[in-house]
């Protein structure tokens, strides 16, 4: 979901003016052991600066891991109204503060300490990269006196610190005074919420986080995301090219979803009569049984063959990389009309007209310039290929994997969100399961649906949350148990136990005969979730919708522990 941001220009009241220039009073705290000295006051430090700000661009919810130098702003958080969600492990924080931009659309705040804090953040940052999830990522650095790269011997010291970051974030911002935090993280904000969406790095030392704050309370910011806008000429080739073609297709990726624009893309097809097909990260953004619907099925030849078939191929929000090419086999031999907000993606893969823009505003444009079309045979063309797909799968003795899938979409509630780590029926999910889901298929790291699914949980309490590992997947997320625990979230762990990466088992074995490095020992997943409070059940593939169910009606979190060794339907790009 989005939001207008134009909500985020606040203007100080009376109130919040007096506030700003008679700060409330707060008891001494104690210099952290280790620590930057700073005499007790009984005023503000530059950590209230940060979360000030945050609080002043509309955040709520934060999430994070303390450490020695970010003590400043975490010591700021309580006196703060915000919520406050501490994990385990810093690459499961941002996992969960991934999700909860995904699920908001808003910057979700991701507060972390220096060095080896900041960098346990790296792979999910680049999973948030990939996926355009926003994510406002503040470290604390050393001391401004150890900044330079020199080697002056201070914990968690970097020659460089953001360097790790920039080939990774969208954009990095520093500090290094109290008067440029307002600003710096509202830049950051501003940048993650411009499309295309992204994560973003703002890095502060310990010591302007710590020293006494001088400045006012900030109250108003502006932090306005910009519009990304198509050139008109180009829309209207664009709208001339679809008009007058005889077998437009659609191919709808993660950009329409992260832009609110499902709706557009729904008229768009049926003024035009064409089919659609979304990509693994643009599940949801067209109705699963929608009679121009060719669903997800973007590693089938069959779809491949249908798409290349198109005379105008309207490709929007979709670099067209690996996964949603049928790994670079699809050659179209149509025209190309390819609308992405990532300029880097723009005419990346394949020659086409490109128009960089969001996906809503140029589905907008479009709308308001295609003539109307009919076409008898769209919908019959669908139904052939789908059928073709059913047709192959039956001949591959899949049907215990369909069953599984199909029990776990019966289990959950329609409106639940599910996250998916990477397992064999995470790969099933992204062709078969009908309508949206969030996994990790942008950068393809382990442990991302358990900790991703505690940030939506934190975004929405009030509904269930599903999460899908494999045994490998799971031991990446094993300490976020307790925190699942600790804050009572609503989230089904589902664990596939086959004993080992079976996806990586299954590509050894077809590749080279045998696999290597696969087998895993792990522990008795019951008792452990019990072992932190967590109640857990093992169940099998005749009882799993039932098991499973039960325990996403169930209050507080829960584990789902299915033993089984589920098979891949054969690749078609090899």
């Amino acid at each position: 979901m989005t939001h207008d941001h134009h909500d985020l220009v606040l203007r100080p009241t009376p109130r919040q003016v007096e506030a700003a220039l008679n700060p409330p009073a707060r008891r001494p705290a104690a210099t952290p052991q280790g620590s930057a000295t700073r005499p007790a006051s009984t005023g503000r430090i530059g950590g209230d600066l940060v979360v000030e700000t945050l609080r002043g661009l509309g955040a709520t919810t934060v999430f994070g891991l303390p450490g020695q130098h970010a003590l400043g702003m975490f010591d700021a958080l309580r006196r703060s109204s915000m919520t406050y969600v501490g994990l385990r492990v810093e690459n499961n924080a941002a996992f969960a503060a991934d999700a909860y931009g995904r699920v908001t659309g808003e910057a979700a705040p991701l507060l972390l300490s220096t060095g080896p804090g900041a960098l346990m953040s790296l792979a999910a940052l680049q999973e948030a990269a990939a996926a355009s999830a926003p994510v406002l990522a503040i470290a604390s650095q050393v001391p401004t006196a150890g900044l330079g790269g020199g080697r002056h011997g201070y914990l968690h010291e970097l020659r460089d610190q953001q360097g790790s970051f920039r080939d990774v974030v969208k954009s990095v911002h520093t500090v290094r005074a109290q008067s440029q935090i307002p600003s710096a993280i509202a830049a950051a904000w501003e940048s993650a919420l411009t499309a295309p969406h992204g994560p973003v790095w703002v890095e502060i030392p310990q010591d302007v986080l710590l020293a006494e704050a001088s400045l006012p309370v900030v109250t108003a910011v502006d932090a306005t995301p910009h519009d990304l806008v198509p050139r008109p000429e180009l829309t209207a080739v664009a709208a001339d090219l679809l008009t007058n073609a005889a077998r437009p297709v659609i191919i709808a990726g993660g950009g329409v979803v992260r832009s609110d624009a499902s709706g557009k893309l729904r008229a768009l097809a049926e003024k035009l009569d064409a089919p659609v097909v979304t990509t693994f990260g643009g599940k949801g953004a067209f109705p699963w049984e929608h009679p121009l619907s060719l669903q997800s099925w973007m590693e089938d030849r069959h779809t491949t063959d249908f798409l290349e078939d198109a005379d105008v191929l309207l490709v929007v929000g979709s670099g067209l990389g690996e996964l949603s090419s049928n790994y670079h086999t699809f050659r179209p031999r149509g025209r190309v009309i390819q609308i992405e907000a990532d300029l880097g993606k723009l005419e990346s893969n394949h020659p086409a007209l490109g128009i960089h823009a969001d996906a809503r505003t140029a589905l907008s444009a479009l709308l308001e310039t295609v003539g109307e079309r009919t076409d008898p045979a769209a919908a019959e063309s669908v139904r052939t290929v789908l059928a073709k797909v059913r047709e192959r799968l039956a001949g591959q003795d899949l049907e215990a994997e369909q069953r599984i899938l199909a029990q776990v979409r019966a289990a959950l509630p329609a409106d639940a969100p599910s996250f998916w780590d990477m397992t064999i029926l995470a790969y099933w999910a992204w062709s078969a399961w009908p309508g949206a889901l969030h996994s990790a298929q942008g950068a393809g790291g382990l442990g991302y649906a358990f900790p991703a699914a505690i940030g939506a949980a934190a975004a929405d309490p009030t509904r269930p949350v599903l999460a899908v590992s494999g045994d490998g997947g799971a031991m990446y997320s094993i300490a976020e148990l307790a925190t699942a625990k600790q804050y009572g979230a609503p989230v089904t762990w589902l664990i596939v136990d086959d004993g080992g990466y079976g996806i990586l088992r299954e590509y050894m074995t077809d590749a080279f005969g045998e696999a290597t490095a696969t087998e895993l020992a792990r522990p008795d997943f019951v008792a452990l979730a019990e072992s932190f409070g967590v109640p857990a059940v093992r169940t099998s593939a005749e009882s799993l919708q039932e098991d499973l169910g039960k325990a996403l009606a169930a209050p507080g979190p829960s584990v789902v522990v299915l033993p089984a060794v589920l098979k891949m339907f054969a690749p078609t790009h090899l």
